[in-house]
């Protein structure tokens, strides 16, 4: 009884420290998500015959929610970028509640670069400089994060490429950090580069959500979106605050599973997986241990068509890139003569050329001077991308770019502690916020990415040509830029400032 009762008192603790107020008494079946796929069952009272000690019983106090099949629907689009992002509630080791969080970041992300159907734009306009002091430092925050990732990377894979998706993998962070308590908690918004002195971990997940909202407005040319799926145990109960939390701010979707079979509730995962991301990633989950109990899956999507495009019939099929010293490999490589955003930062030794996508989305390509990467990767900073901003000038540029693919995937857990994101992955870990168990820690966590690069669009593209062909021939001065070895390419949105994707292609021959 000593034993109960001294649980009882860590728990009425632990909940006191939940983010916004008090625990909710009951839970609204519309917080599992919309559409007949599930339903919740919901009380304030532990079910009957059920002991405190039980993995399935909380406080009296506390709403329950227990999520049960009523049949199996699907609503997902079929986007051409995505990223998913997994996150695994894993299995007990002994007689007392010890779980592990198993947490898989998985992205898809082709980049179409074809013709628009329409004349394009006159370009992209900057953001709003009203925007809200939270939604500034989301931005700085994580665009920092991105280089302190990138950094992280390479050290793993120095003269390999690197590709991933920062704002995936700090957008999951953040989700998960609804469940998190007390040390947990603070590493993990600390570790994303957030001082919770001058900003409330409220602000952070408001700023967050104001930030995937803005992602998901539609454009006539562009497709940008991003979501969350919480796929969870029939018998599983959950925290009422965190399941509300992560539907309110992160417009999660939820869907009940049947984790007692391992391998149909992998099917379900996979076959969800496999559809969002249009057939780019298959069987991604290759195992769930029998005691499995939840996966997150948060998702991008991105299909981008060039402002300004270019014409395949001017794609060099055999052109020399440098890799390494004094290596060459053959690449198929893009050209085009056209009016572009671009400058040369002196003090880094590079040249930064913008190519905007149409709606507010643009493509960076930076490129070092002969053996100056590592300095320029040691200088990466919001600040530094400031300044690119401002340096850079509309003129005429001959550009030749390789048309190429990537392809990459990281262990995340090896590399976040070192960025402060400690206590989530050992005993130490907190994570009563999503389900009163004693025991929940990260396991794993794990990162790929792909991006495709390439031209469709035969009748627009061919309306370009003569155009070029002029501008080549007689019209005024240009600069000749060649990305023929290893450069930097950054993926953002202009509107919120938000990196998508970042990248370094030193082979554009490995995939």
């Amino acid at each position: 009884m000593r034993d109960t009762e001294r649980k009882r008192q860590r728990h009425r603790q632990r909940e006191k420290q939940a983010p916004w107020g008090e625990p909710n008494v009951g839970l609204d079946p519309r917080t599992l998500g919309s559409g007949p796929e599930l339903k919740a069952d919901c009380s304030t009272t532990e079910p009957p015959g059920c002991p405190y000690t039980c993995p399935h019983s909380i406080e009296n106090r506390v709403g329950h929610c227990k999520v049960s099949d009523s049949g199996a629907r699907g609503s997902a689009y079929l986007p051409s970028v995505v990223l998913s992002s997994l996150t695994d509630l894993l299995h007990s080791k002994m007689a007392c509640s010890f779980y592990r969080l198993f947490l898989i970041v998985s992205i898809s992300a082709p980049i179409y670069c074809v013709p628009p159907p329409r004349a394009p734009s006159k370009g992209s306009p900057c953001m709003s400089s009203t925007r809200s002091t939270a939604a500034s430092q989301l931005s700085s925050s994580n665009t920092d994060f991105a280089f302190r990732l990138y950094q992280r990377l390479i050290l793993k894979t120095p003269d390999q490429n690197v590709f991933f998706s920062p704002l995936s993998v700090s957008a999951c962070l953040a989700m998960l950090s609804l469940g998190a308590r007390s040390a947990t908690k603070t590493q993990i918004l600390q570790g994303l580069g957030f001082n919770l002195t001058h900003l409330p971990e409220s602000s952070i997940h408001q700023a967050f959500q104001h930030l995937l909202h803005s992602l998901r407005v539609p454009g006539k040319d562009l497709d940008l979106r991003m979501g969350s799926v919480l796929f969870i145990k029939k018998e599983l109960w959950l925290q009422t605050n965190f399941l509300d939390d992560v539907k309110r701010l992160y417009e999660s979707k939820v869907f009940s599973t049947d984790f007692s079979s391992s391998s149909t509730a992998r099917e379900k995962i996979n076959s969800y997986v496999e559809k969002e991301t249009k057939g780019k990633v298959v069987n991604l989950i290759q195992s769930l241990e029998p005691l499995t109990v939840m996966v997150l899956v948060n998702h991008i999507f991105f299909k981008g068509k060039w402002e300004k495009p270019f014409n395949p019939g001017y794609t060099s099929k055999s052109s020399p890139f440098l890799v390494g010293k004094r290596t060459t490999v053959k690449v198929p490589m893009m050209h085009q003569v056209e009016e572009f955003a671009f400058g040369v930062d002196a003090e880094l030794k590079c040249s930064v050329l913008r190519m905007d996508y149409d709606e507010d989305t643009a493509a960076f390509f930076v490129l070092p001077g002969q053996g100056k990467m590592r300095q320029l990767e040691q200088a990466l900073s919001s600040r530094t991308l400031r300044k690119w901003n401002h340096l850079l000038q509309k003129r005429w540029i001959e550009v030749f770019i390789p048309k190429f693919s990537l392809s990459a995937s990281y262990d995340l857990e090896t590399i976040l502690p070192k960025m402060g994101i400690r206590d989530a992955f050992d005993k130490n870990a907190d994570f009563s916020g999503i389900t009163k168990r004693d025991f929940l820690q990260l396991s794993k966590a794990t990162h790929k990415a792909v991006l495709d690069v390439s031209e469709e669009g035969t009748e627009a593209a061919a309306a370009t040509a003569t155009k070029l062909i002029v501008r080549s021939k007689d019209g005024p001065s240009h600069t000749v830029v060649r990305f023929n070895r290893s450069f930097l390419l950054l993926l953002i949105n202009r509107a919120t400032d938000a990196i998508l994707f970042l990248g370094k292609v030193e082979n554009p021959t490995k995939f």
